[in-house]
């Protein structure tokens, strides 16, 4: 009997499960709903979402992972296994194999967090793969060849950049800044600038639709009109934003993301800068959509950028392939139990 193996991308705002030959079946929010009086869970995912910011008292929504790794153990467990269940369907009579993509700078202890997790979920075995790796293989980038690729993974809780050779990372880092940090800080901007409060949620859908890395030129410049709360008089308020001031709030995060970037390819050994310099280095992730992320790179670094071909789907995509194929793979998988 074949044995189901399922590949997710446990994303610190969006979790991916790929299945082998049937692709991606699940793209939810990371988000669950629990009873603040018995812990119970009352939703999970999209329903979840929806709960950010509106619940009473006896409801908390909350996001269980932090900055890409494991931030409540227990509703991370129960969001594992909410996905793994709803992935199989029906009476489960096999324990599925399961690969969790997670950070490159993940600890060993964050690390046996995540196998604990998913075995106790209701996996028969549980593998980790490096998500650059995943994001690279995801990308239809050839890791396994003697030659330098650059990979730029910028999700929702962290930046993965890594160079990879072999099958194998020579040089990288992982920062903690992604999308929930660039929400935040259009949260703050407009709360500083226009003494407007609004939600993670506004402040998302406000990158998403007028947000650039980069200004734009005038006659292109994008608004939108924002509602939230007035922090003066506590009423609620429209404000009309432009999209210079969404590029000025991001600046600081941005740079973080430019620096980690530069850092890498400083670490690089000659041989595969040149490899970098001639294929450009690949951005994937769901951040990486950002107007201009590409330009703003190539920009400060001189290094050729070239997003993905669906950016967001790189690391579940990876990793599906990745399980599938675990003896050609095994080399880039971190660990397993």
């Amino acid at each position: 009997m074949i044995l189901r193996k399922i590949a997710i991308d446990l994303g610190t705002t969006y979790t991916l499960v790929h299945v082998p030959k049937r692709g991606i079946i699940i793209n939810e929010p990371s988000v669950v709903a629990i009873s603040a009086i018995d812990r119970k869970v009352l939703a999970v995912g999209e329903e979840a979402r929806d709960m950010i910011g509106r619940t009473p008292d006896t409801i908390i929504a909350r996001r269980p992972l932090k900055d890409g790794v494991i931030a409540d153990y227990k509703t991370t467990e129960s969001m594992l296994k909410y996905f793994i269940s709803k992935a199989i369907g029906g009476i489960r009579l096999l324990r599925p194999e399961v690969m969790i993509a997670v950070p490159a700078g993940i600890t060993s202890t964050e690390r046996r967090a995540v196998i604990d997790a998913t075995l106790n979920a209701g996996a028969k075995a549980a593998y980790i793969i490096k998500q650059p790796i995943a994001a690279a293989i995801g990308a239809d980038i050839p890791i396994g060849s003697a030659s330098g690729h650059m990979i730029v993974e910028i999700g929702g809780g962290t930046t993965e950049i890594a160079v990879i050779s072999l099958g194998g990372i020579v040089a990288n880092t992982s920062i903690r800044v992604g999308g929930t940090r660039l929400d935040a800080a259009i949260q703050e901007y407009v709360k500083r600038k226009y003494s407007l409060a609004i939600g993670e949620r506004t402040a998302e859908n406000i990158k998403i639709k007028i947000g650039s890395a980069m200004y734009l030129p005038h006659d292109e410049r994008l608004e939108t009109e924002v509602k939230g709360r007035d922090m003066i008089t506590g009423l609620p308020k429209i404000q009309t934003i432009n999209s210079d001031d969404i590029t000025e709030a991001l600046q600081n995060e941005l740079q973080g993301i430019i620096n980690a970037v530069k850092s890498v390819l400083f670490h690089t050994p000659p041989e595969l800068s040149a490899d970098v310099m001639d294929k450009g280095m690949v951005l994937s992730g769901g951040t990486s959509l950002l107007r201009n992320m590409d330009k703003l790179l190539s920009q400060a670094t001189g290094v050729p950028s070239i997003l993905a071909d669906d950016p967001l789907l790189c690391v579940a995509r990876g990793t599906g392939v990745a399980l599938d194929n675990l003896e050609a793979y095994k080399v880039s998988i971190l660990s397993t139990k």
